[in-house]
């Protein structure tokens, strides 16, 4: 009977092909103690540490940044006060592609995605009363992650904090920006080599602090599937992992403080698998190929954020159960850390109550739920092993065709990543388009009229603040002090030194972010990508 079911049910998603019915005839070839194990035993299948989250909470970082730096400020405030327990600097699209406020190209993008910063002066107001030494911070950047790292490390030891007492997270994932978010500045080797001093530097100087987010959550927003999404993240993880050995790093200095960003969509039970199956191809990996001792290498430490794509605009009110089923499997699957998404996203940047919500749904799953009480609750599960283990095997495939495009980089570079993903979208869109995948509010239960929800609005005089500051900075600064650390940079970079300690003397100078970036432009150049069919 089961047979039957199975071969007149079989559907096809994300490529995985998922059965109406698991037995424990889908687990006969799985040897539990080799391949699953306990949890807090290699491989981690079923988690990093043995308690889990009866030893610890996740992390709560809800991701915010809007407007000035000062507004940020008291954002973050008032998110400590309601209970999270880290921050998560979201910055705009000026800060992000390395503009400053008052360059040409910032005009309209100052603070409407994310925070401005273009200075060290932006991150001292940013963080003014938040001790650093004492608080754990995430921030999301990456082509001018070093320079935006710099401000952060300058503003610690203004306050006191030196450097190694600082925790947080520098998300520096270069090569995913390539694959899918495309605010990238330089082409992909000295990108790299830039993310490798971060790396290095962090080694010798920030024991606490993970130097990179290896993310999957931006391939997964660009179309990917979940098994493209675990695949293109480890064998980018992979990638960094070799630029570092190749550097001369031994792998147990810098493996641990590697750390990761993933996505987590609506297929419950795909995304767990995901989750598990990421823990268990790093722990192979790097103590069976790269030759880690460490355990903490071996350890795959995520934080994940809800999904961003699968928000609608329509029936705005639907995205707080997505986010909190979406949540629970997150936790589920063993994250350390976790943003959950506001309802109002999709719209614009959250308000003050719609943020709350979506703290308070952790909140709720983390002491209502009872969920957390109990370790790794679904190891076991019929479906969930086979699942974890059938991702595993596609995730080895996309490994092996990766290689044979002779890498990431060459991958990158000749489109490899982006035919996938593209094609991946491509289906799903056809998917809703047939209403073969429903999603609520959009293609089917539809309203015909619909009440607005408030949203943020961000005014038109921030902008004005922030390119008045930037002329304050450039005005009152040592501007001949300023230049000489430019141009130590820009000697250093053409001498391929480690560039993290030239960086940071300049930004304790008040050297802009735009200024650091274009004299590493001079250098490197301008990457173009190619046009992808």
């Amino acid at each position: 009977m089961t047979k039957v079911l199975n071969e007149n049910f079989e559907k096809q998603k994300s490529g995985i092909k998922n059965k109406i019915l698991y037995t424990p005839e889908d687990l006969e070839a799985i040897d539990f103690k080799k391949n699953i194990g306990e949890p807090g035993q290699y491989p981690y299948t079923r988690g990093i540490h043995p308690t889990m989250y009866q030893g610890k909470l996740w992390t709560m970082r809800q991701f915010s940044g809007y407007g000035t730096p000062a507004e940020t400020n008291k954002r973050y405030k008032f998110l400590l006060e309601k209970g999270q327990t880290g921050l998560s600097v979201a910055f705009d699209m000026a800060t992000l592609m390395g503009l400053d406020a008052d360059h040409p190209k910032s005009l309209g993008e100052i603070g409407h995605c994310g925070v401005n910063v273009s200075h060290l002066k932006d991150m001292e107001i940013l963080f003014e009363g938040i001790p650093l030494g004492k608080v754990s911070t995430s921030m999301t950047i990456n082509s001018p992650a070093a320079m935006i790292w710099g401000m952060y490390i300058a503003t610690a030891e203004k306050q006191g904090s030196p450097m190694e007492e600082l925790q947080g997270t520098l998300q520096n994932d270069i090569f995913k920006e390539y694959i899918a978010q495309k605010e990238f500045i330089y082409p992909p080797e000295p990108s790299l080599n830039l993310v490798v001093d971060t790396i290095e530097f962090a080694s010798q100087h920030l024991p606490k602090w993970n130097p990179v987010s290896i993310s999957g959550y931006h391939i997964r927003e660009a179309g990917s599937t979940a098994v493209q999404e675990l695949a293109f993240t480890l064998a980018d993880g992979f990638g960094y992992v070799e630029a570092c050995l190749k550097r001369g790093l031994l792998i147990d200095s810098f493996a641990p403080r590697l750390s990761f960003f993933f996505d987590c969509h609506n297929d419950f039970f795909e995304e767990i698998a995901k989750f598990r199956a990421a823990r268990k191809i790093w722990a192979r990996h790097i103590k069976e190929k790269y030759g880690a001792k460490n355990e903490r290498s071996w350890w795959l430490r995520f934080h994940t954020q809800t999904a961003g794509c699968s928000l609608t605009s329509q029936q705005p009110y639907n995205n707080v159960v997505r986010v909190a089923y979406q949540a629970l499997a997150a936790v589920l699957g063993g994250t350390q850390s976790l943003h959950t998404n506001s309802l109002d996203e999709t719209l614009a940047l959250p308000t003050e109550k719609a943020v709350q919500i979506a703290l308070r749904t952790q909140q709720i799953l983390a002491h209502e739920t009872k969920i957390p009480e109990v370790i790794d609750p679904l190891g076991g599960s019929y479906y969930v092993e086979a699942l974890t283990c059938q991702m595993e095997e596609e995730a080895e495939e996309y490994f092996k065709r990766i290689e044979e495009e002779g890498g990431v980089v060459e991958a990158i570079k000749n489109g490899f990543f982006q035919r996938e993903i593209a094609k991946a979208a491509y289906e799903h869109q056809k998917a809703v388009d047939g209403k073969k995948e429903i999603i609520v509010g959009v293609n089917e239960f539809i309203e015909t009229e619909e009440k607005p929800v408030e949203i943020l609005e961000i005014p038109s005089h921030f902008e004005d603040e922030q390119k008045a500051r930037t002329a304050e900075v450039k005005k009152t600064r040592d501007s001949r002090t300023v230049s000489e650390k430019l141009k130590n940079l820009h000697r250093a970079a053409e001498q391929g030194k480690n560039l993290m300690p030239f960086i940071l003397e300049a930004t304790r100078e008040y050297a802009t972010l735009g200024e650091m970036v274009e004299v590493l432009k001079e250098v490197y150049g301008e990457y173009q990508e190619p046009v992808v069919f």
